[in-house]
């Protein structure tokens, strides 16, 4: 219970912020070219707000809405989420939104997004200046990795240190390492001291990303690094720097298989309905072997950590290099989302599609400002790419319109853009109920 309130929390936290910095876009821009701004709310207020203010001398009512759902700006003269169409059969006025030049109301219509994509930069500008940018270089993980069955069936052997996909250099172990792996003809690892080119087959990245064991993990040495008082393997009498050797007499050569092996009694135990596992346990202490029998505790779990002593790079910047550093950080992280959209399009692309469930579960299960403000500035660079897709009803419907406007010289019709509107937010709750059914059902199952 814990832990889902500290993800609502981050979760509802973030989502707060991103809508306040892209209504604020549209709100900056709306009174750059004095086009009056009704209203500017935190969540939608169908019927009823749980709070709402209007200052004095101001046309602009502030507050929140109850249904969590995003947030918007009513500007006038506009076909919105607002469906005023009553307004719009009123003569035009000078301040609303239709009678301003197209390049104006193109301005108003990108501010959103472009508010999200610099909020962004500014995030990742500001973690690189406070904590940095670390990471264990591929090359310096001298133990190399452990790859599944079927990396295994591609031609990976458990031990192989990545070096490049095509000609380019693997660096970090990430998601733009097994991208770059996914969508590599060849790649080049480092077996045995030599170079050693694997053929890639053609396989997707969205089906590689979720498979359990993962398609490549760094490999954990079997040396057991802490061994917590009281827990199964201290019972048993492991100490720090004890060798795991083999389990019920099946060798173990990592400390992935270990776990592994860990998996499997939960899942058998679970299966049978007992509470915790029973198993053999080979080791090494002081170059002497020993068994023992060990039972795990309730959760599984044995309570130790394997050794792993990889030298951790970090780069550190003053507050002028953060910048182009944040700038290079957010655009590549844009094309990186940009280019795994393809696989949305697919099957398993749209199971794999998530609601809010799903965006909680990237935020950490303990709070971490780090991780926190580094999955923030991921969620406001999805949310200025999705806003401008040129879908109706969302920034980019809006943004689609203006330029046909520009070069045909001629205004949609407001029936036209009142029925778009209303097919764009039919697309858009369709979605939004697809991706909280999917995570609905993952829960369940």
């Amino acid at each position: 219970m814990e832990t889902f309130l500290i993800r609502a929390l981050q979760l509802i936290m973030s989502l707060s912020l991103l809508v306040i910095i892209h209504e604020g876009g549209h709100f900056l821009f709306s009174r750059l070219f004095k086009v009056r701004v009704e209203k500017f709310y935190i969540f939608f207020d169908p019927w009823f707000s749980l709070f709402k203010f209007k200052p004095k001398n101001s046309d602009t009512e502030y507050g929140v809405g109850w249904v969590p759902l995003g947030g918007y700006v009513k500007i006038s003269g506009m076909i919105d989420e607002s469906m005023d169409t009553e307004q719009m059969k009123q003569p035009a006025q000078p301040w609303e939104f239709r009678s301003k030049p197209a390049w104006q109301r193109l301005l108003i219509m990108i501010g959103g997004v472009l508010m999200n994509f610099l909020l962004a930069i500014f995030i990742y500008s500001m973690i690189l200046f406070h904590w940095g940018d670390s990471y264990i270089s591929l090359q310096d993980m001298t133990y190399g990795m452990k790859f599944n069955e079927r990396a295994q069936e591609i031609g990976f052997r458990d031990g192989d240190i990545l070096l490049r996909a095509d000609e380019h250099p693997l660096e970090r172990f990430g998601m733009d390492m097994l991208r770059n792996v996914a969508e590599a003809r060849t790649v080049t690892v480092l077996r045995d001291g030599k170079e050693t080119e694997i053929y890639m087959p053609e396989i997707s990245l969205l089906d590689i990303a979720k498979e359990e064991p993962m398609f490549l993990d760094i490999l954990r040495p079997n040396v057991v690094d802490s061994v917590i008082a009281g827990g199964p393997l201290a019972i048993a009498g492991v100490q720090k720097g004890d060798s795991i050797l083999a389990v019920n007499n099946m060798p173990v050569g990592s400390w992935n298989e270990f776990t592994e092996k860990l998996e499997g009694f939960r899942s058998d135990a679970e299966t049978n309905g007992a509470e915790y596992a029973e198993f053999s346990l080979v080791y090494s202490h002081q170059g002497m072997r020993d068994t023992v029998a060990v039972r795990t505790d309730s959760l599984f779990m044995v309570r130790a950590t394997s050794m792993l002593d990889y030298k951790v790079t970090t780069r550190h910047f003053n507050f002028f290099e953060s910048f182009p550093a944040g700038v290079k950080l957010g655009v590549n992280t844009l094309k990186g989302y940009v280019n795994d959209m393809k696989y949305v399009f697919t099957k398993e692309g749209a199971k794999s599609v998530g609601g809010f469930g799903t965006i909680g579960s990237i935020f950490p299960k303990v709070w971490d400002w780090h991780r926190f403000w580094e999955m923030t500035a991921f969620l406001s660079i999805i949310l200025a790419f999705m806003n401008i897709l040129p879908i109706p009803a969302l920034d980019g419907g809006h943004v689609l319109f203006l330029l046909y406007e520009i070069v045909a010289r001629r205004k949609p019709s407001d029936k036209f853009m009142e029925y778009a509107q209303m097919v764009g937010m039919f697309l858009l709750f369709a979605l939004l109920i697809w991706a909280n059914f999917n995570d609905i059902m993952r829960f369940v199952f």
